[in-house]
């Protein structure tokens, strides 16, 4: 099986790629990446030798690129992870969110069916739903109601990759999954960075009244759900990923001081995100009775293993955090980082 991973130097992509070589030690992968702000090949760097692995430099909505690595590499399966993800970052700059996660993928579903791509699998998010009361779960039939231009632009890439599922009869397969943690993960999103900054002993920002409830998914058990529904999962249907492990932001904080050894007084509440969606819930329930899978870190077993992950890496968030890293692909790619393939 020759696999294509979008977006594999990011954080899901970069757990994905080591949990596919690792599962699947026949398969070949290729990582596609622009390298934007939060991917980091330092994450990958221990596989540059592995003739498994193969790391192109590039960007989702090259239509040439992108064709070119599909035919060159046989691909037979694209894990579509690329995507500019941050909500804040959306808010203030939204352009760059649509063209990347609506015509990226757009771009890379139309060349997917033109090179006779085999199966297409859309990694996205519960974001895709909206926002939630204090009871009930998302489920794959739940109305999409987006709140942000992050959410927005996944949800029309959804949208997208299903329309080829009914149009094409293009094999397409999609997962929403709730929210990640675990290593790799770039040092903006809450749980780095209430790590780093309790490490440094800096004020840890909380929006609001840090009462948003948020389902936490370790990474592990969101890669090990994608490969089940690469190889199981029926072509046109949505598969919803999550833990049952929903927790308010202040209570994951909170936790976090505790494990580290710091006091609550580094908590700093701070004026709300706009549009902020109230509570996030995900019902899993088709993915555990159709394929049989289930997460196996309960929160505290993976919260735990996260800040010691941060703990026992503080060279490569604080390379990640200057952009440092971007001196190392340069030195160890050189010339390569042209070429395409």
């Amino acid at each position: 099986m020759n696999v294509l991973v979008t977006g594999g130097s990011g954080f899901i992509g970069s757990n994905l790629v080591r949990h596919l070589l690792g599962q699947r030690p026949g398969w070949k992968v290729v990582n596609l990446d622009k390298l934007t702000y939060a991917a980091n090949p330092e994450s990958l760097a221990d596989l540059a030798g592995d003739p498994r692995y193969r790391f192109v430099h590039g960007d989702i909505g090259n239509q040439e690129l992108v064709s070119h690595v599909l035919g060159a590499h046989q691909i037979d399966l694209v894990i579509h992870s690329a995507a500019e993800t941050h909500v804040d970052r959306s808010i203030l700059g939204p352009e760059v969110f649509s063209r990347t996660n609506v015509g990226g993928t757009a771009t890379l579903l139309e060349a997917s069916r033109r090179q006779g791509v085999k199966r297409f699998l859309m990694v996205s998010t519960d974001e895709v739903y909206g926002s939630l009361g204090p009871t009930g779960q998302f489920t794959e039939t739940t109305p999409l109601a987006p709140s942000s231009p992050y959410s927005a632009s996944k949800a029309g890439a959804d949208l997208l990759a299903l329309a080829y599922a009914h149009t094409y009869k293009f094999d397409v397969v999609v997962t929403r999954c709730s929210n990640n943690y675990g290593p790799y993960q770039f040092p903006e999103k809450l749980i780095p960075l209430m790590i780093i900054n309790a490490l440094e002993d800096k004020p840890l920002p909380v929006y609001g009244d840090g009462k948003n409830v948020r389902e936490w998914l370790h990474v592990a058990d969101h890669c090990s759900a994608i490969l089940a529904v690469a190889e199981r999962g029926r072509s046109g249907e949505v598969y919803n990923v999550g833990s049952n492990a929903e927790k308010p932001n202040i209570e994951v904080v909170e936790r976090i001081l505790t494990q580290l050894g710091k006091p609550r007084s580094l908590i700093r509440y701070v004026e709300d995100r706009l549009g902020h969606d109230r509570r996030y819930a995900i019902d899993s329930s088709k993915l555990r009775r159709e394929l049989d899978w289930k997460p196996t870190f309960e929160f505290d077993q993976g919260l735990a293993a996260t800040v010691d992950w941060y703990l026992q890496n503080k060279r490569w968030w604080e390379r990640v955090r200057s952009g440092a890293y971007r001196e190392y692909y340069q030195a160890a790619y050189g010339a390569r980082l042209q070429e395409k393939t």
